[in-house]
This record gives C-alpha cells, sequence and structure tokens, in this order.
C-alpha cells in the first residue's frame, strides 16, 4: 500500500510542476504512475486532495527543518543565513515539490486551502519573527520588514525553476551568496560568517530522507 502512495505522490508532484494541477488529468496520473485509472484511485481519493496532501506534507517538512536547523540560534544575523541557506538548499534538490507548493495554492477550494495557507504562515513566521528581532536589535536596517519578508522568499523560491546541479555553481556556494544578499537587502555591509551548511544539508536529507 506504502509503496503505491508513494508511486502515486511522485506522479503528481512531477505532473503538477510540469503541467499544473488544472493541466493534469486522472489518466495523465495513473499513466505517469504505472497504474490503470481504477487502481489510482485505491491509493487516493480526489485529485484536490492528493494535491492538499502533497502541499501540507511538504509545508510541514519545511517547518520541522527551519526548526530544527535554528534551534537555539539566537542572533538573527545567524538565525536568518540559516533560513536563507535552508529554503535555497530545498528549492534547489526538491524544484518539483516546491514549486507545486509555491504554485498551486490557487487551486485549492477554500476549505482545503486553509490549512495549507495556515502552514505557510507559520513557516513564514520564523522569518518574519528573525526580521523584526534584527530590526529591534539594529543588525538589520529595513522600514518595511514584511515586504522585505516576501521579496527574500521570492528571490530564494527561485532557485526551483532554474538550479541545475550540472551548473557552475554548486549548491553550498549558492546558499552561501543568497545568504550574502539577503544580508546585504536588509542593509548589512559586513554580511558575517556563513551559515552552518554542513547543518542545512543534514537536516534537509533527514527530513526527506534524500541524499545530498
Amino acid at each position: 500500500m506504502a509503496i503505491g502512495k508513494d508511486r502515486v505522490r511522485g506522479a503528481a508532484v512531477k505532473l503538477f510542476a510540469d503541467k499544473g494541477f488544472h493541466g493534469t488529468g486522472i489518466r495523465d496520473l495513473a499513466q505517469e504512475a504505472n497504474l490503470s485509472s481504477a487502481s489510482l484511485y485505491h491509493y487516493m481519493g480526489t485529485k484536490e486532495e492528493l494535491l492538499a496532501g502533497i502541499m501540507r506534507e511538504s509545508l510541514e517538512r519545511l517547518i520541522t527543518a527551519a526548526r530544527e536547523a535554528t534551534d537555539g540560534v539566537t542572533d538573527p544575523v545567524n538565525r536568518l543565513g540559516i533560513l536563507v541557506a535552508l529554503h535555497v538548499i530545498t528549492h534547489a534538490v526538491l524544484p518539483d515539490e516546491t514549486r507545486v507548493v509555491d504554485n498551486e495554492v490557487a487551486s485549492l477550494s477554500p476549505e482545503a486551502k486553509e490549512a495549507v495557507v495556515a502552514l505557510r504562515d507559520e513557516y513564514e513566521s520564523l522569518w518574519a519573527e528573525t526580521i523584526d528581532s534584527g530590526v529591534r536589535d539594529g543588525v538589520f536596517r529595513t522600514d518595511q520588514p514584511a515586504v522585505t519578508r516576501l521579496a527574500l522568499l521570492e528571490m530564494c523560491s527561485g532557485v526551483a525553476r532554474w538550479y541545475s546541479s550540472r551548473g557552475p555553481l554548486g549548491l553550498e556556494e549558492l546558499a552561501k551568496h543568497y545568504a550574502q544578499l539577503a544580508m546585504r537587502v536588509l542593509g548589512r555591509l559586513d554580511v558575517g560568517e556563513p551559515p552552518d551548511l554542513g547543518i542545512c544539508r543534514a537536516v534537509v536529507s533527514k527530513t526527506w530522507s534524500t541524499a545530498i
């Protein structure tokens, strides 16, 4: 049963990322999962339930990873560097899954959307609290912390659309560069020490059970 569910989930992530939720039909899912259309329903509910489940699971994992990676880190500069690096690494190594989460919220009904948006808000609150703390401490400078947070998240999420492991920039170099960009956006000329990328990679690897 679990293997079948994993096959359906994997097929859905790939197709929703490539074709969009509304562009993916049940026959497409069955073909990608190598199942008959009748067998497909044995491993899933409706197509929307499948999408909502993928989004909730992904966001729950992202929240867990972010909390674990920043546990005990109180300095806002270090904390934000970790959040940025973790977000970039996750979007680089899981581009299909993260694109589905980032792009398909509008495809959900109001009832399904409520739970997903609540999880998204919980994740973004980790960024908001960190940026607000840095502004209060005088280590970050912005008179629009909410807009700055959204801009940073959009910048980091874009990695899922173009990053390739075959490109000239390695994953750790990319994460460090984005952490430096975030510091400059928040008015820091001294970008400080780079985040502990070993922790970020280990947390992502453990949380998503994937080698990176």
